[in-house]
Formats: structure tokens, C-alpha cells, sequence
């Protein structure tokens, strides 16, 4: 029962206590025995009969999967300049590979949405454009990013249907806000932003 264990569990509970984790398994032993072999599409329920995890294999085609790579390549000078050797412990060059050993993207670590409400700001009533989408390349990277995006927002439309219409409404609200209080770059933001999932839904 994914309710009971979700209330079971802490932020502190990280894997890594062998001690804990035997605790957390006797109270919530998995509900089949042995493994399976999955290969279609599927869905994972728990006792409940609540669904849990969805299996779609193929979902994000090649060429899907190209565009995500090359719109993350956009985002590598902003990602590179979040690791920090003092920085905090999102972005602490401690939890990120050399370059030497990364054969991928560019480690880092930072937050793309259309709205952001400024830490350490003492007026946080008006969310800005977060910083990553405030440079030059924030046009191109919102288009090269658009598809998947539309992909994520169709998934979440069939799988929480609830928080898909809570993110059309909070996308909404946040239109008509950023024209009636001209907030800098976000009606601009906004046109090119193709998900339902921002910082406010």
C-alpha cells in the first residue's frame, strides 16, 4: 500500500540504513514473488489497486530522445557554471563528475521555468523568469525543448489528470499576471513554454 509506506518514510530516509530498510520491508513486503520480465507497456499497482509506476517502453522515439540531447547541449554553459566549489548541496562540485570522466551532458544543476520566486528577495509576491532562461539562448532552448515537453504534458494529461488541469490553471493565472503587472520576459517565456509543469503547478 503506496499511502501506508509514503507515511512510513521520512526526507532522511535515503536507502543507505541497512538497519531502516529491513524495518521499512518487513512493515511493507513487496506484494509478488520473485521477479518479471516486462517487456510492454504496463502499469504497477499496489495493494490498493493505485497505480504506483507506469511502464512505457518506446515511449520517447529516437528522434525524441535526439532533440532532448541536443536542447540539454543548449543548457551546457548554464549548467557548468552552477557547479561551485563552495556551492550548496545541489551544486557542489563534489557530487558531479570531472569532465574528463563525463561522456554526457554537462553535470550541473539548475531550474528551468517560466516562473520562479527569488530566494533571499524580500517581495516574493511576483515570480520572475528563472535565471537560466534569462540569456541569450533562452529562445532556442524553449523551442528545442518544446516537443518533449508537449510529450511530458500529454503523458501527465492520462496518468494525473488532476494535476495536468492544476497546471492549465496555474499557467493561465500566470498570463494574465505577467501582462497586468509587466513582469520582465515572462510573457515572452511564456509563449515558447510548452509543458503544464512549472514551479507553481
Amino acid at each position: 500500500d503506496i499511502a501506508r509506506y509514503s507515511k512510513l518514510i521520512t526526507a532522511k530516509d535515503m536507502g543507505h540504513n541497512e538497519q531502516r530498510e529491513a524495518k521499512l520491508l518487513e512493515r511493507c513486503p513487496p506484494g509478488h514473488e520473485g521477479k518479471k520480465l516486462v517487456d510492454k507497456p504496463a502499469t504497477i499497482l499496489d495493494a490498493s489497486g493505485a497505480i504506483i509506476a507506469w511502464y512505457l517502453l518506446d515511449a520517447l522515439s529516437d528522434t525524441t530522445q535526439k532533440e532532448m540531447r541536443e536542447a540539454t547541449n543548449l543548457l551546457a554553459p548554464s549548467l557548468e557554471k552552477s557547479v561551485k566549489a563552495d556551492g550548496n548541496w545541489r551544486t557542489h562540485q563534489k557530487w558531479f563528475k570531472q569532465d574528463s570522466e563525463n561522456v554526457g551532458s554537462a553535470p550541473g544543476c539548475i531550474n528551468i521555468s517560466p516562473a520562479w520566486f527569488q530566494q533571499g528577495h524580500e517581495n516574493v509576491s511576483d515570480p520572475e523568469v528563472s535565471a537560466s532562461l534569462k540569456g541569450p539562448s533562452s529562445e532556442n532552448i524553449l523551442k528545442g525543448i518544446a516537443r518533449p515537453a508537449a510529450i511530458a504534458s500529454v503523458a501527465l494529461r492520462v496518468m494525473h489528470p488532476e494535476q495536468y488541469f492544476a497546471g492549465l490553471q496555474a499557467f493561465s493565472k500566470l498570463g494574465h499576471k505577467a501582462v497586468s503587472k509587466e513582469l520582465p520576459q515572462m510573457p515572452e517565456t511564456l509563449e515558447f513554454w510548452a509543458s503544464v509543469f512549472n514551479t507553481l503547478s
